[in-house]
Parts: structure tokens; C-alpha cells; sequence
């Protein structure tokens, strides 16, 4: 019988420890990702707090949001470019290592990722939790592996792991972080990275419901399940969606390379150029800016918005989002995704609804089709945006109607030509580094 060499763990008592360490960090994962989501929710208020003070002094009181976003913009740029790949969204660095093209970062990442996305977000830039969560989750997993002292093949897959992990926590979804590295991180179903993968991230949503609880993220009332007949509605609704997707999807892209070609402006000023005219748009309408999960949750409550304010909404945002992501500060683009969708849906309804029967489908109904539907015309990931949405929203009974939309944005994406938004940041980052 061949014996294991000494210092060596056998297979079984390597699997075995793989997912003990698992457990425990993706335990840590859900500690830091919940404190990141509840500093964000304080910042938030502070910020209409502010914004509250500043409508109270007249015009002169409408240049404290421009230098609030402008200075919060300046700094958390200057703190990510302190620290390599700490600037944007970091899904696309996890995909790298995943690839074997790039290096796990670990050293100062975590706190980079933390304190420059706090301040990027909470200032109101236009750009999601969940990159820097995520980033953060495998940065942490990187670490416990090496500590763990596990094998390369096991600390890399315990890295992405729990990369999806800090997507569970980012959205509260851990069905939804499951398919994130299945289908967008790592295209491919491994048992063993499945198993890493729910370990880490049942330890990390269940720690981050010490912090934050275990609310739904948008809660939306029961809403009941469609007529079949309106299925061909909802394919055209996931086509239109999957256009705006390719179209969000290149000005991101042309918004980085415009700044590229303008070296002689420092990074720094252009984040705080960047974030004065989005304070500009906040001291107009707070909606306008900032993540995108209270206008989601407006548009999901019956908000009330009219047409003129759905377009102008969807317009501002669909510029400010690019821009944003454009001033390298911690940030991602999940959630300003999710908010665009719910406006292109409700919107969707609203032109619609003469041309529908009573009772057929309410404006949640869009709104909830349209989130996922513009999540995967960018992303291009459509089982992974339609369970995130299902999770954050609780609306199980609008499966198939998602799952319709998500099948026609995918198709009429790949069909206009558009690539996977992380296909092409990933690609731009190694042509970088």
C-alpha cells in the first residue's frame, strides 16, 4: 500500500481542511462585506442628511454636494491608485487570476478596496458595492489559502470562491453568488469549486447577518405570476433591454479611453472634476446619483415617476454611471445596472400599458424583467441575473418571465456585436499592468 509522504496531507485530509478554511474565511468575508454594506447605509444618510442642510442655504448651499463628491472622489482615486488593481470594479482582476493571467493581491487591497470604496460610494458617485465586496472576498480567500498552506490549484479556486461569496454578500443572494463563479468568473462547473463555493458562501451570508440582517435587499410585495400569453411581451422587453446593455456596455468602454488620452490631466483632478459634476447632478435630484438601490426601490414601491422623469432618470444615470466608473476610484457596476434596468422597465410598462389588457402585469412586474434583463445584456451572465434579481426581490413567481428576458438580451447582445463587459476590462487591465 503506497503511504503518503510525511509533511504531505493525503486527499482526503487536504479536501477535508480546504473546506474548514473555506467556512472560516468566507465567515470573515461575510464580517467585512456586512460592515462595508452597513458603513455604506450611514454614509447614505449622512449624505442626505447634508444634502438636507444644504437645501436649507439657498443657492450657495447647492456647491456643498459639487465639493462633497468632488473632494470624496479625489481621495478614494488617490488611496486606489496607491494600491495595483484597486481602482474599478476588481471582478475583472478575479477573472485574471482565475485565467492564471494576473497575480492574487493581498497585501493592501482589502483596506484600499474598503476605505476608497466607502468614500467613492458613500460621496455619490454612481457605482455599485458589490466590485469592491467581491474583490475584497477573494482577496481574503487568497490569504487563508496561503496561510492554510494549500496546494496553488486549491488556493486559487478558494480565491474565486469566495469572490462569489462577497457577491452572496454584497445582495444578500447566495444562490446568486454560486452561479456568479460558475457562469462569469469561471465558465465551467467543477464539483470542487461548487462545494468551496457554497461553503463559503452559506459562512459568509450568515456572518453577514450578524451586521446587517437578513432583510431582503428589495423587497418587493407579492406580485402574481403573469399570463403565459405575455411571454412574447417580456422577449421583446429582454431584447430592447439587451440593446440598451450593448450600448451602456460600449460608452463604459469609450469613456475609459477617452480619459486615457488625456495623460497631461492627473488622475486625481479628473476624479474630482468627474465627482463635481456628479455633486452637481445630486444637488438637482439625490436620485440621480449614487448607487441606484433607493430609486430601485421607488420604482418597485410604485414611485409614482412620470414618463418625462422615467426618461430623464434613465438618461442622466446612463451617462453618469460611465463617467463615474471612469474616475478609478473603488467601485463596481452591478447595482447602477439594476437601478437603469428597473427605470427601463418601468418605463417599458409605461408605454405599454395602453396596449394591455387590465390586470395583465404591473409596472413592478417590468421593473423587476427589466433589472435582469439590462444586468445580463452587459454582463452577459442571464441564470446569474435572473436568481440576483429573485433573491434581492423575493419574486420567485416571475422566474419565467426572467428567464425570457435574460434569454433575448443575451441573444440580441452577442448578436449586435457587444463583448461581456469583464471580457474587455480584463483584457484592458493586462494591457496595462
Amino acid at each position: 500500500m503506497r503511504e503518503t509522504p510525511r509533511g504531505v496531507p493525503s486527499g482526503r485530509r487536504r479536501s477535508g481542511r480546504s473546506f474548514v478554511i473555506a467556512a472560516v474565511a468566507g465567515a470573515l468575508v461575510g464580517l467585512v462585506g456586512g460592515g462595508f454594506r452597513w458603513c455604506l447605509l450611514h454614509a447614505d444618510r449622512l449624505r442626505a442628511c447634508v444634502l438636507e442642510v444644504a437645501d436649507g442655504l439657498g443657492a450657495a448651499g447647492r456647491l456643498i454636494p459639487v465639493a462633497l463628491t468632488a473632494v470624496g472622489a479625489a481621495v478614494a482615486c488617490a488611496i486606489a491608485q496607491r494600491v495595483p488593481h484597486a481602482a474599478g470594479s476588481g471582478i475583472q482582476h478575479v477573472e485574471a487570476v482565475w485565467r492564471q493571467e494576473a497575480e492574487a493581491r493581498t497585501a493592501w487591497l482589502l483596506p484600499a478596496k474598503f476605505i476608497g470604496g466607502l468614500i467613492a460610494i458613500g460621496s455619490g458617485l454612481v457605482l455599485g458595492r458589490e466590485g469592491p465586496i467581491v474583490h475584497m472576498g477573494a482577496a481574503i480567500g487568497s490569504t487563508a489559502g496561503r496561510r492554510g498552506r494549500l496546494d496553488p490549484e486549491d488556493a486559487r479556486m478558494l480565491h474565486t470562491a469566495l469572490g462569489g461569496a462577497g457577491l452572496a454578500v454584497a445582495f444578500t443572494a447566495p444562490l446568486g453568488g454560486l452561479l456568479f463563479v460558475c457562469e462569469e468568473v469561471t465558465r465551467t462547473i467543477r464539483p470542487r469549486l461548487v462545494l468551496l463555493t457554497l461553503v463559503g458562501t452559506v459562512t459568509a451570508v450568515a456572518g453577514s447577518r450578524i451586521v446587517v440582517g437578513d432583510a431582503l435587499v428589495l423587497p418587493l410585495s407579492a406580485v402574481p405570476a403573469p399570463p403565459l400569453w405575455m411571454l412574447p411581451v417580456f422577449l421583446l422587453s429582454g431584447m430592447t433591454a439587451g440593446a440598451l446593455g450593448a450600448a451602456y456596455s460600449t460608452l463604459v468602454v469609450r469613456t475609459l479611453l477617452v480619459c486615457d488620452r488625456l495623460p497631461r490631466v492627473p488622475l486625481v483632478a479628473r476624479a474630482a472634476i468627474i465627482g463635481a459634476g456628479v455633486g452637481a447632478l445630486m444637488a438637482f435630484d439625490p436620485l440621480l446619483t449614487g448607487g441606484g438601490d433607493q430609486l430601485s426601490e421607488r420604482l418597485l414601491t410604485g414611485g409614482g415617476l412620470t414618463v418625462a422623469a422615467l426618461l430623464l432618470c434613465l438618461a442622466v444615470r446612463f451617462v453618469a454611471g460611465p463617467l463615474s466608473y471612469a474616475a478609478a476610484t473603488p467601485g463596481g457596476l452591478f447595482a447602477p445596472l439594476l437601478a437603469l434596468g428597473a427605470l427601463w422597465g418601468t418605463l417599458t410598462h409605461a408605454l405599454a400599458a395602453p396596449l394591455l389588457p387590465d390586470g395583465a402585469a404591473g409596472a413592478a412586474t417590468f421593473a423587476v424583467v427589466g433589472m435582469a434583463a439590462m444586468f445580463t445584456g452587459v454582463v452577459r451572465a442571464p441564470l446569474t441575473g435572473a436568481v440576483l434579481v429573485v433573491e434581492m426581490t423575493g419574486s420567485g413567481a416571475l422566474l419565467l418571465p426572467l428567464l425570457t428576458a435574460c434569454f433575448a438580451a443575451t441573444v440580441t447582445a452577442d448578436r449586435l456585436g457587444s463583448e461581456p463587459i469583464y471580457d474587455t476590462l480584463r483584457r484592458r487591465m493586462l494591457e496595462r499592468s
